[in-house]
């Protein structure tokens, strides 16, 4: 291969052939730690209390008690209620709160897992919901230094249209010394059984709200909440779906005028590892710490809801079901992850807890994966082994493309990248077949990234988000204070603020005059005229100073985001029939109702014959052809144009030798020369000249 290569920054995302699993490492943006997760926890600044470290003397063992229909996990630090044969957290008890969980929900409505899911039996659009309540209680291990325990339930013909067909394994775990719990769960689904689709699942906690009032998730997302109360009907006014209100009454005045969505608070896999809420006195902390996404599917940057921590359709749609046919065997281990407790002397700073709990992750992160959890669907770290290679770009030179993906399970994988400045995705050729204990080198990976000729013009950056382009103001009645400085996009209803910018003419972008930043609408959306819901029509206008009639143009057309669209594509006339490309119905990530910057990326190379264009004034139309609603619509990535024409280049040769040798025809043959063009073709059809010239002619 001739010229230089790029290695770059890149996110790896591994896909499981059989079992839908990512893996990638999750402990290199967070500072290092020589704690071990064996060892008693150490005390940070401000006294934060992390467990046996902070006691006098040794700490006691753990404890398994039985209480009526219940068992409890007792290791002198925190105390774990769970229902039996359930399997619902029913309380969490820890520095001197009774329960850490809200006591006016019912038991089985404050800590547990459920799914979503469609199948036989079915009516309910979204699919219907499963608490997954286990019949089946077994005691895996129970020694002072550690108790794990499981709760199963067991699928047969009889459950058909009630339950979905899998076998359910959850388990908690409680380590002496440690000031929390573990939780994970094994589905399985034996061959032969019916098939079903699994939307959504999820482990979720449900806090006292006497006690807690504030969340973080992230250094600059963190706040004080309004009280769930605030969103009844005397108190709130629901908007547009009803997740979303506006405090209109609150119990406390500060939040009055305010919008409350859940979907604001949603976060890249990669960024929410950590999230919990605070109680301000006593200075207390609970948070849900995942030490590593091997389990979660499409890679560390798709979206979740923070209550959504395993698998989930949000940001996404349909395409990240897991849908399984008739007869399909299927096992997936969900976690473990680490409920962690922290507290502080009183009258210390509650929010030096966050900061407590971002380290503990990183504590997690390093003892990925555990060397504790008995079930052998979890295989240890010497049962795993690794991949390392590079991604390198063609023709561009960097040193930073090399990537390493630790502890892999077992399996045979298909391997993605993608790469920040360049379109389209990488597929390794072939699948990576992983057994324990191997570490496999796969050396150089080259990414030819999708260019056929020079680039004429470009809007926006290739980065798979529509970050960079205009995101306005909201409208000033329904704000939520956290984004009024940063991440502007997560604000209600900036799908209308579309049509308050364009009431009556759509977006028009003329390039070399047009800024992207300032004049490309976020997301083209649809136009509300006289409360009827319309597709737009957007323009790019752009001059050619000449045309080649047998060359031919290419428009890369990167989205981030679709939700139930149609992009059409015409040149030089809006009311072309049919347009020259369609992408016909596509999407359903639903990012614009839910506050997002991108959801699923789509990639669309439309060829464009020379004579669709004329020398000087040029323009393409992109309509959304549908209407109806308010959150139909598109996020760009990126867009350019490039034309590929018919190039013909004679080159010089000239070699530098002693001035006494002899230079003989055979030592160059200009005919088997590998070369490339700075346009991104590759010559070919090359023949001799008369005299000594040689000609190419790019493909």
């Amino acid at each position: 291969m001739q010229g230089a290569q790029i290695r770059l920054v890149i996110v790896i995302m591994v896909n499981l052939i059989q079992n839908l699993l990512a893996n990638y490492d999750t402990s290199s943006s967070l500072a290092s730690s020589s704690i071990q997760l064996t060892s008693r926890n150490l005390r940070h600044e401000q006294n934060v209390y992390k467990g046996s470290g902070d006691m006098q003397g040794p700490s006691p063992g753990v404890n398994l008690q039985y209480q009526d229909n219940k068992i409890v996990l007792d290791n002198g630090i925190i105390q774990v209620t769970i229902s039996n044969p359930e399997g619902s957290v029913t309380k969490i008890q820890y520095n001197g709160i009774t329960n850490l969980l809200e006591e006016l929900n019912d038991e089985s409505d404050r800590g547990y897992w459920d799914v979503v899911w469609k199948g036989t039996g079915v009516t309910r659009k979204k699919g219907n919901l499963d608490r997954l309540n286990c019949t089946d209680f077994k005691i895996i291990v129970d020694t002072n230094e550690q108790v794990e325990v499981s709760f199963t339930r067991t699928w047969n013909s009889s459950l058909s249209g009630k339950l979905p067909p899998l076998n359910i394994d959850k388990r908690f775990i409680m380590l002496r010394g440690s000031s929390g719990f573990y939780a994970y769960a094994v589905y399985e689904r034996p061959k032969d059984w019916p098939g079903f689709t699994l939307a959504n699942t999820r482990l979720a906690f449900k806090l006292n709200k006497v006690w807690f009032n504030y969340m973080a998730m992230a250094d600059d997302r963190q706040r004080k909440m309004p009280l769930p109360d605030d969103r009844s009907s005397n108190r709130s006014q629901t908007l547009a779906y009803p997740e979303a209100v506006l405090l209109t009454n609150p119990i406390e005045p500060e939040f009055k005028g305010e919008v409350d969505d859940k979907y604001q608070y949603a976060g890249e896999a990669k960024d929410i590892q950590v999230h919990g809420w605070i109680c301000s006195n006593p200075p207390t902390g609970l948070w849900q710490i995942v030490p590593n996404n091997e389990f979660r599917s499409a890679g560390p940057t798709k979206q979740y809801l923070t209550s959504h921590v395993l698998l989930s359709t949000h940001y996404s749609g349909e395409e990240l079901m897991a849908k399984f046919e008739d007869g399909e065997p299927w096992k997936k281990v969900l976690g473990p992850l680490f409920v962690y407790a922290n507290s502080m002397e009183n009258g210390s700073d509650s929010h030096q807890l966050w900061e407590d709990a971002k380290r503990q992750l990183n504590v997690e992160a390093k003892n990925w994966p555990y060397s504790f959890a008995v079930s052998d669907d979890f295989p240890s770290s010497d049962q795993r082994g690794s991949v390392d290679g590079s991604l390198l770009v063609y023709d561009r030179t960097d040193d930073k493309g090399h990537f390493t993906i630790e502890n892999v399970r077992p399996g045979n994988y298909n391997l993605y990248g993608w790469v920040h400045g360049f379109i389209g995705d990488y597929r390794y050729n072939g699948s990576v077949s992983i057994k324990a204990g191997e570490s496999i080198d796969l050396g150089d990976l080259v990414y030819d990234h999708p260019r056929n000729g020079p680039i004429l013009w470009e809007i926006g950056i290739p980065d798979r988000s529509a970050a960079e382009f205009f995101v306005p103001d909201p409208n000033p009645k329904l704000v939520n204070k956290l984004y009024l400085t940063h991440d502007k996009y997560r604000q209600y209803g900036l799908w209308d603020r579309y049509t308050d910018l364009y009431p009556d003419e759509d977006l028009v972008y003329t390039i070399n005059e047009s800024n992207y930043q300032k004049d490309w609408f976020f997301a083209q959306v649809t136009r509300n005229k006289s409360n009827t819901y319309l597709g737009t029509t957007w323009q790019i206008k752009f001059q050619l100073n000449k045309t080649d009639s047998s060359g031919t143009y290419y428009l890369r057309l990167a989205l981030a985001s679709a939700t139930s669209s149609e992009l059409q594509v015409r040149i030089n006339d809006r009311h072309e029939k049919p347009p020259l490309f369609t992408t016909g119905l596509i999407g359903y990530d639903n990012t614009i109702a839910r506050h997002g910057i991108h959801g699923l990326y789509w990639l669309y190379n439309v060829s464009i014959p020379a004579n669709k264009f004329s020398k000087g004034n040029n323009t393409i139309f992109l309509t959304q052809a549908w209407g109806l609603s308010p959150w139909r619509g598109i996020l760009y990535d990126y867009i350019r144009l490039e034309v590929r024409a018919a190039i013909t280049s004679t080159f010089e040769f000239r070699v530098m030798m002693p001035a006494d040798a002899e230079l003989e025809e055979t030592l160059i043959d200009p005919s088997k020369l590998s070369l490339r063009h700075s346009s991104g073709g590759a010559f070919q059809e090359s023949k001799k000249l008369k005299g000594s010239g040689w000609e190419w002619k790019v493909a």
